[in-house]
């Protein structure tokens, strides 16, 4: 399209007060934290470790990290883990002897995370997702009880790691205790153990509580508990606790201790602490880690409270009680494990060695710790392998919180409530993101400025509102009174409310004996993180609540949030303000314009396939976006940033060198690489050399943005129409012109690998001189045997000779060494090479080759490793599935000849082409509106943006059609008088190309004067506006009152005036085009001249051109359509569910090798499943033959099916189907259930089959590489 679309113009009227943060800090700080401070926490943890005898103890003392030892490159590139090795000061300490030993200690190679936020383990890239679970504390909750209809209530308080504890009041007012969900106990005997001992000291403890006469917990408590001392209860808890156990008070005290109370066994942790402070109004110190009397009295107290209705029960899905464990978190937990089983073996050690002879070295075994942290990273639920498709799945799988996993929940058990959107999501999760199917509500993903605070639980931005400032002048100036203004002392009236300050009245009121004067509430840039229980007192604003340059509301009362509540307040209430509209959803939420206009079930399915585009050949960022595009494609890890402000000196295709104060700065780049996903990945540079930039720019761009912006698919022109049929269903019907232009062709890039290992049998050969393999199969492999970089392969070609030994028995030394030198070739062995699989073609981009010669830490037997990487160029095919942002999905039904699309009134094919009944059912009306600004915006060669929450409405858009309508009016007049300007300066027309040589000089002639001439000639854009500005004044109206470009720096009130000429103008311009008859546009209603409109409209059978409707015309017989049509600019993207990769066909191939059936799946190289439904369908036609066919020799007849297979091959006719396998694999498995089963046939012959059968073998014949029967011996 020849538009050169300049500038951007963005309709949101709330500024961003506060810049976005890095969106993947998550990841890189959590990290960061646990290399700093979560080991060091470790350590203290286990240190010191004392032998059984307490002679020695080992004291871990400072640790560091040293240099990775290979880069990230080279790690994914040889399938290596990117790591850094650990090294521990240790210190072993011998009370015997008094000895000191200090050694430093390599505890192993420990991952590190690279700077994109992932890890690469085993070559594989990585990410370990973030997890939500319910944060240690205390729960009290209500259950109603069955018999009486009561509201009972029950707690719980959860440690970190330790026993739980579950309190329970019974409907006779008994409050009970279990531990461990071991047997319940009245909680009286629990709190005797820790000290409370008498009655009456218990009664008094609670005698402020338990005020209820109709239900005396506590005495009702006191009657069930059979103990009456402290000695007493200890007793009884020991025996209920430890049922086998002799009880001894001094064992119960012990017991009793190492529960609760020994921090090695019982850990709330610092949130634990901080949760039980909170909730129970302690203040004990934070790093008091373990239980005390006090909260044990605390809990039983609240209970008695909720029991009376004086305190509210908790909200377990309140994100105030739900915490995130981060990456570093996560590590650590695992660590802990590993260190926990070497503390183990360390003791042991202590005990069965000489203490003369013990070092550090000698007693730590580092392989429990590694093995943990391999478990962790290589078979985790949280280690996930990424999602690499595009930058943007890259970036949200980073972000995405998880319910599951270890210590979470799990799919079965979790329910509704706990999946369901809850008001504390408010700027914490994104309500809409979330996978469809058994995981919904389960996985979620962070908005775009929540953080997460120390403690792990998520945080929002506010912006603070002040009604009170201190009363010092430099305070004041610029305020407004709330209220009148006495001087106490005269009773003069100082000011009026309402009263702006200005510097001499702010002198005067500071001389007032006010500490404080009450303002007018104003919203300040100050800005506060708040978590989702602190968020609970205050009363906030909407972002979008009206307020002036200077943050004075502009209204009385305002739209805001308590608690769970959306209510209208009086804005002396409020505290509190978002900072921004799209701080409640996440990232790929905010990427979709419009997203206030759509269903939330279908902008759930738009920020989901949002991740699964496709990086195109061409990327092209979106015509209509809104603004979040430069972030996401920068935090992403895809784009190439510059590190420090400098000078670009050298651009090449594979690198970029920067000059910075500290130097030379080599940016490497990543051409054509395969992603985790298969997809491309390859880094264009978009700086020249000269350039000067700055830290944090973009460099270079990948395959999936244009410019540093993300660019998942491309504008594409669209119409909403019915056509043939073709779309029924939501299926697509694309132009022809999409694929011949390459717009919607990506590229995929598949790997394959071959080792040649040490066999028992000898060596394995990557060799061209393969056994059986005639030289045209060979032609495009070099003398080694290995293909050559460039060659087209497609299914069955061979990519890497290879052969393996398959003698019968081992060779001696001496055999060896004379095979090694004659080099017999005769020997016996057989083709292993690696070829392409079934369905795949491509071109060979790149061959990586590894041996043990280069590289010495190859796996154990591994010779030689060859990696193949073939790339394939996939075009726009019917089957492949394409979508909007707006939830729009569907699949492509046909490619439709350029010639046959419905065109536009000047002659322009559409694109594509969609169902209009895919609209109003779906609700997702976003996808018309981006269609009404997109085509506007391409008309007037711009970028629209459109931000979520704070977009352009509908009278913005219906103004830009006018404009866009305008625009292409002057066209047509410019090109008329053109030509007409030819043919007066008797210019040959033999020598005029088309219309646009003939419009460009035109245009020099007629306002080269007024304008460039140059960009005349040359920039569209200029030429067009240049143009319409002209006729404009032409047509005596003023150009700068009704166009606003994207420069446009008017406050919005000039805008707003500017639409509405806008439109008028249009409109008196389209009457008088269709009827001649111009109306009068000064002093008339807008709404006057829209009803003569519409009514010329119906009379004319045209549409009006600000409801972006237009007359098409069909392709095929050049007739107009009957009725106006929405055409228009979308953003459409190609996923990566694509056609070629599920089509799928078999003959013969591998069977299951009890039923042998043919397996399933294209993975598999299975069969079509003929199932039961199949089934009926034949038995309905009467096909028995075939249905027999389908049932035996299609399927488990062996016998059949290889006489059929050798029928085939001869030409004869086809033999009668024998005994399916199957139903011999019935037989048995009734006969081994002890049912004498047996199978007769119609003479009353006996078959048999089993052991019996094997004899007769069936004839042997080969089924490609794939068949099983391989296996079976030849026929004797």
């Amino acid at each position: 399209m020849w538009v050169n679309h300049s500038g951007k113009k963005n309709y949101a009227r709330i500024r961003d007060v506060l810049p976005l943060p890095g969106l993947i800090e998550v990841q890189l700080n959590s990290y960061k934290w646990f290399q700093e401070k979560g080991l060091r926490e470790l350590f203290d943890e286990i240190s010191p470790i004392q032998s059984f005898n307490k002679t020695l103890e080992l004291h871990f003392l400072d640790y560091e990290f040293g240099k990775p030892k290979y880069t990230v490159e080279e790690c994914r590139l040889r399938d290596l883990t990117y790591a850094a090795p650990l090294w521990v000061k240790v210190r072993l300490v011998n009370h015997e002897t008094g000895e000191i030993q200090e050694q430093r200690i390599f505890f192993g190679d420990f991952p590190l995370m690279t700077e994109r936020g992932t890890f690469i383990v085993n070559g594989a890239e990585r990410v370990v997702v973030s997890q939500l679970i319910r944060s240690p504390g205390v729960y009290f909750t209500l259950e109603e009880d069955r018999a009486t209809g009561r509201q009972l209530c029950y707690a719980k308080l959860i440690p970190n790691r330790g026993a739980w504890l579950e309190f329970e009041t019974s409907k006779r007012d008994v409050i009970a205790v279990k531990v461990e969900r071991r047997r319940k106990m009245p909680v009286t005997i629990l709190l005797r153990a820790v000290g409370y001992g008498t009655d009456e000291e218990l009664i008094e403890l609670f005698e402020a509580v338990d005020t209820m006469p109709d239900h005396p917990y506590i005495k009702a408590t006191i009657e069930k508990d059979p103990s009456r001392s402290t000695e007493e209860a200890l007793i009884e808890f020991y025996r209920r606790m430890r049922p086998g156990d002799p009880p001894t008070v001094e064992n119960a005290r012990n017991y009793l201790t190492a529960l609760f109370f020994n921090p090695r066994r019982y850990d709330l942790s610092r949130v634990g602490r901080y949760k039980l402070n909170k909730r129970l109004g302690l203040e004990i110190p934070i790093d008091h880690r373990t239980l005390t009397k006090e909260d044990l009295v605390k809990v039983v107290e609240k209970m008695i409270m909720i029991n009376n209705g004086v305190e509210a029960e908790d909200d377990i899905d309140h994100l105030g009680n739900r915490r995130v464990r981060t990456v570093g978190e996560l590590i650590q937990n695992q660590m802990r494990v590993g260190l926990l089983r070497l503390e183990r073996v360390v003791k042991e050690r202590m005990s069965i060695r000489e203490p003369e002879e013990i070092t550090p070295i000698s007693l730590i075994n580092i392989r429990p710790v590694m093995a943990a942290l391999r478990e962790f990273f290589g078979g985790s639920q949280l280690s996930q392998f990424m999602d690499q498709t595009n930058p943007l799945a890259e970036l949200t799988h980073k972000r995405r919180v998880s319910a599951l996993g270890p210590g979470g929940l799990r799919r079965e058990r979790a329910g509704f409530e706990v999946r369901d959107v809850h008001h504390s999501h408010y700027g914490r999760i994104c309500p809409i993101e979330t996978p469809e199917g058994p995981n919904i509500g389960l996985i979620g993903s962070l908005a775009t400025y929540a953080r997460i605070n120390p403690f792990g639980f998520l945080e929002t931005p506010y912006r603070k509102v002040i009604k009170v400032v201190p009363n010092r002048p430099k305070e004041l100036v610029g305020k407004k009174l709330r209220e009148r203004l006495v001087d106490p002392e005269t009773g003069e009236v100082v000011a009026e409310a309402g009263t702006e300050i200005t510097e001499e009245l702010a002198e005067r009121i500071a001389g007032l004996p006010y500490r404080e004067i009450k303002i007018w509430p104003m919203v300040t840039d100050e800005v506060v993180y708040l978590t989702a229980d602190e968020e609970e007192q205050f009363t906030i604003a909407q972002a979008n609540a009206p307020v002036d340059e200077r943050g004075f509301f502009l209204t009385d009362k305002v739209s805001v949030r308590v608690h769970h509540e959306f209510a209208i307040r009086p804005v002396e209430q409020v505290d509190y303000m978002d900072v921004s509209p799209k701080q409640i959803v996440g990232v790929s939420a905010s990427l979709i314009p419009f997203l206030e206009h759509d269903d939330a079930n279908r902008a759930l399915m738009g920020s989901n396939m949002q991740r699964q585009a496709v990086p195109l050949v061409k990327p092209e960022a979106p015509l209509v976006s809104t603004g979040m595009e430069y972030y996401a494609a920068k935090d992403s890890g895809q784009v190439v940033l510059a590190q420090e402000d400098g000078e670009v000196v050298s651009v090449t295709s594979t690198q970029i060198v920067v000059k910075g104060e500290s130097g030379l700065r080599i940016y490497p780049l990543r051409r054509y690489e395969r992603s985790n996903q298969s997809t491309c990945i390859d880094q264009r540079p978009i700086v020249n050399k000269g350039d000067f930039v700055k830290k944090g720019q973009v460099l270079a761009d990948t395959s999936s943005t244009q410019n540093g912006e993300l660019a998942l698919g491309q504008n594409v022109l669209v119409a909403f129409i019915s056509w043939e049929g073709g779309n029924y269903e939501d299926a697509i019907l694309v132009s022809e012109a999409l694929i011949q232009e390459d717009r919607y062709t990506s590229i995929h890039i598949e790997q394959y690998e071959v080792e040649a290992r040490d066999t028992k049998l000898g060596p394995e050969e990557i060799t061209r001189d393969i056994p059986n393999i005639g030289e045209e199969a060979l032609r495009d492999l070099d003398e080694n045997g290995i293909i050559r970089i460039g060659a087209e392969v497609g299914p069955g070609d061979i990519l890497v000779g290879k052969v393996t030994p398959k003698g019968e028995t081992e060779l001696s030394p001496e055999e060896k060494l004379l095979r090694a030198i004659f080099g017999e070739r005769a020997r016996d062995v057989k083709d292993s090479s690696l070829r392409m699989p079934h369905g795949e073609r491509g071109v060979v981009i790149d061959v990586k080759e590894f041996s043990r010669d280069q590289y010495k830490d190859m796996p154990a037997g591994v010779e030689k490793v060859i990696r193949v990487y073939v790339a394939q160029r996939r075009k726009l095919t019917e089957g492949d599935k394409m979508a909007g942002r707006h939830g729009n999905k569907g699949v492509i039904s046909k490619v439709v000849p350029v010639e046959d699309m419905p065109y536009l009134p000047d002659g322009t094919p559409v694109e594509i082409i969609l169902n209009p009944l895919g609209v109003p059912a779906r609700m997702n009306i976003g996808q018309v509106l981006e269609t009404h600004l997109g085509w506007a915006a391409y008309r007037l060669g711009f970028k629209a943006i459109s931000p979520v929450f704070d977009g352009a409405d509908e009278d913005e858009i219906s103004a830009e059609l006018a404009r866009a309508w305008l625009i292409d009016r002057a066209w047509e007049e410019v090109t008329e008088r053109a030509w007409q300007w030819l043919k007066e300066i008797e210019y040959n027309p033999e020598d005029i190309e088309d219309d646009e040589e003939a419009r460009r000089l035109y245009l020099v002639h007629w306002i080269g004067d007024l304008y460039d001439p140059d960009r005349l000639m040359s920039d569209w854009v200029y030429a067009r506006r240049s143009a319409l500005k002209e006729w404009l004044r032409e047509r005596g109206y003023d150009p700068d009152a009704i166009l606003v470009f994207e420069d446009d720096r008017r406050p919005r009130e000039a805008r707003v005036e500017a639409d509405r000429l806008a439109r008028k103008v249009c409109l008196r311009e389209w009457i008088g085009f269709v009827t001649g008859e111009y109306p009068s546009i000064e002093g008339v209603p807008e709404e006057e001249l829209m009803a003569q409109a519409v009514k010329v409209s119906k009379e004319i059978g045209q549409p009006v051109p600000i409801t972006g409707k237009m007359i098409l015309y069909d392709g095929k017989t050049g007739e107009p359509y009957d009725q106006p049509v929405t055409v228009g600019m979308i953003m459409m993207m190609k996923l990566i569910h694509l056609v070629e990769d599920k089509v799928h066909a078999r003959s013969t191939g591998p069977y299951s090798l009890v039923t042998q059936q043919p397996l399933g799946g294209k993975s598999q190289f299975g069969g079509q499943r003929f199932g039961e439904m199949e089934v009926w369908a034949l038995e309905a036609y009467g096909a028995a033959h075939t249905l027999q066919e389908m049932l035996t020799i299609k399927s488990d007849d062996v016998t059949g099916r290889v006489k059929t297979y050798e029928a085939i091959v001869k030409g004869e006719k086809v033999t009668e189907p024998e005994m399916p396998e199957s139903f011999k694999v019935l037989v048995k498995e009734l006969q081994s259930l002890a049912l004498s089963v047996e199978v007769y046939d119609y003479n009353g012959e006996k078959y048999t089959f089993g052991r019996e059968d094997r004899e007769e073998r069936p004839p042997f014949l080969g089924f490609g590489s794939f068949d099983l029967s391989r296996r079976l011996p030849r026929p004797k």
